[in-house]
């Protein structure tokens, strides 16, 4: 009769490791400039959302048209309109991050389901779910996109459904991926025969102490391609619309103005998208690394 030891789950011996051991001088200037601009997204989020900004964002000011970066009251300058950059840098932020936090719960949500059904029960439940996610993998998101923008407005809430619901197959595939491996290892099998509970088993053994990583990594990539894509189509004009301010519609505005000279209406808001994105798929990659232990060489 084959005797099981309990354990905690399949984990490698690097998670037992102290977490000071964990990371090499990468990993951690990684997560410390993620985690700096995390906080950057956040309290800017706080100040927009309660009105705490500089100027208003709205405000025309025709006296300070084009006023350069460091003009008095003005940090970042003016644009076209006399309206202050600062200040609509700060509020764009809300263009992207609750509509980013829906697009990164759908996909999580939905590929942990999808997931879980497809390594754990298997059989006619992982042939459906394989069939559904590779339909929708066939589909480019860019076109569905476009559709749906078609069919009712530029609205960023329908436009990060999309991303989310199209987000779904990779979280799914990875989990799925993860489960079989663990069932290569006897993992499963040992934790039914000690008598877990399959809610203890998914929850604990499977998603909290062998995915972890794979959700953060899915995670913090989701929330930079978010901003991408919201940006992108802002910039063409599909996306958020003037007068709300979009760090991708401030692009476009002040690219008229930049073989003129005057390059900060445009290139302000250009470098935030480029050091937040930078910032959100460095901190996935330095936990990832931390949590899995792939270091940084």
């Amino acid at each position: 009769m084959k005797k099981y030891v309990q354990t905690t789950a399949a984990v490698s011996n690097f998670s037992s490791l102290p977490l000071y051991q964990r990371f090499s001088i990468p990993d951690l200037l990684y997560v410390g400039y993620g985690l700096l601009i995390v906080g950057l997204v956040l309290v800017s989020y706080v100040l927009g959302a309660f009105n705490l900004l500089p100027h208003d964002p709205q405000q025309i000011n025709m006296e300070l048209l084009m006023a350069p970066p460091g003009t008095a009251g003005h940090l970042l300058g003016t644009d076209f309109m006399g309206r202050d950059i600062q200040s609509r840098l700060i509020l764009g932020i809300q263009a992207y991050f609750l509509p980013g936090l829906l697009a990164i719960f759908i996909a999580l949500s939905g590929g942990i389901v999808l997931g879980v059904l497809a390594g754990y029960r298997r059989g006619y439940t992982e042939t459906v779910i394989t069939y559904f996610t590779n339909l929708v993998d066939s589909f480019p998101r860019l076109v569905l996109i476009l559709l749906v923008i078609a069919a009712f407005k530029p609205d960023i809430y329908y436009i990060m459904m999309v991303m989310g619901v199209t987000g779904i197959p990779a979280v799914a595939n990875a989990i799925a991926g993860k489960i079989r491996v663990l069932a290569q290892k006897n993992f499963i099998e040992a934790a039914i025969a000690l008598g877990l509970r399959t809610r203890v088993i998914i929850l604990k053994h499977i998603l909290w102490y062998n995915c972890r990583a794979l959700l953060i990594i899915q995670a913090t990539l989701g929330m930079g391609e978010a901003i991408l894509l919201e940006t992108s189509l802002s910039y063409l004009g599909f996306g958020v619309q003037e007068p709300t301010p979009s760090w991708g519609n401030m692009v476009q505005s002040g690219a008229n103005y930049f073989m003129q000279g005057n390059f900060w209406p445009s290139t302000a808001p250009a470098l935030a998208i480029l050091f937040t994105i930078l910032g959100f798929n460095l901190l996935g990659d330095g936990l990832n690394n931390i949590l899995e232990g792939k270091r940084s060489r």
